[in-house]
């Protein structure tokens, strides 16, 4: 699920009393099951770990058929993440050493309970969460295919009531560097208002946003391209694994890298090729383990 930014960046406070970036948006349970290839519409695949499995699948690395008919798809791994356009930014954040803080919904349950740990284990802020009294966690099914790394996401967004301006009243933003919220330029969203690539999009709306604002624009393995305020168009290559293993969050570590080099001071094209970088450590493994 792509993610973006708006910045209010303020001047740190120095060592010791660095400022946060704070991550507004959605947090959800993932479910995910990484399968030897993406099963075939309609299927059935058991598969019992140190055992056999049962079913087939059509995309098989090996082949839709192997010598004595189809080849078995199997789900090779199963585990719940922390998920989510803000959420995955905090994590990525945090394991590039930034101090930052997330605001969202969550109610009360176990969902919410497995997130808090994590969110914890990761050490992001949670005074913002704005805990509901009803409505139940988004959690989202995500298949993984091992044999292209490709990701298929179906979330069940739930009933549970969005932050609000009084939530935000609450907040202290002298806290805070940078304010983050999801409008940066995704491929789809792109894709969506009728453009066929990163920088005809960029071109295409840079006279409907306000003067001095940066649009930035993601485009999986093309790269990424961005505007600043100048009107010049920067580009950066794409960095892509030696295999491509999990593209899951792969939109929302970009974001954050972006996020981290530019809230840092660095230029939009240092920031730009950063984020390519590690987004494209991102998809050569499971999670966000490892990206530094």
């Amino acid at each position: 699920m792509a993610a973006g930014a708006a910045a209010r960046r303020e001047p740190g406070s120095g060592p010791g009393g660095e400022k946060r970036i704070l991550c507004v948006g959605l947090v959800c349970l993932d479910i995910i099951s990484v399968v030897e290839a993406y099963p075939a519409e309609d299927s059935d695949i058991r598969y019992r770990v140190g055992g056999s499995s049962t079913g087939c699948c059509r995309g098989s690395p090996r082949g839709r058929r192997g010598a004595h008919g189809p080849v078995p798809c199997r789900c090779v791994s199963q585990r719940w993440q922390r998920g989510g356009n803000a959420s995955n930014s905090c994590t990525v954040l945090a394991l590039l050493g930034a101090p930052c803080a997330f605001m969202g919904s969550l109610a009360p349950g176990h969902a919410a309970d497995f997130i808090v740990a994590d969110f914890r284990h990761r050490g992001v802020d949670m005074t913002h969460v704005a805990w509901q009294p009803r409505g139940d966690v988004p959690c989202a099914c995500c298949v993984v295919s091992a044999a292209n790394g490709s990701r298929t996401i179906v979330l069940y967004d739930t009933n549970l009531p969005d932050v609000t301006a009084h939530d935000f009243e609450l907040v202290d933003f002298s806290q805070y560097k940078w304010i983050h919220w999801e409008v940066f330029i995704s491929k789809d969203v792109a894709r969506h208002f009728g453009y066929q690539s990163a920088p005809e999009a960029l071109q295409g709306l840079h006279s409907r946003i306000q003067p001095g604002a940066t649009l930035i624009c993601a485009w999986a393995e093309e790269g990424a391209d961005a505007i600043g305020p100048s009107g010049e168009l920067v580009h950066s290559d794409a960095f892509p694994p030696e295999t491509l293993v999990d593209t899951l969050g792969a939109g929302d570590t970009f974001n954050a890298a972006v996020i981290f080099a530019l809230s840092a001071g660095r230029t939009l094209q240092d920031a730009l090729t950063f984020g390519c970088q590690i987004a494209g450590r991102k998809c050569g493994i499971q999670g966000f383990d490892g990206i530094v």
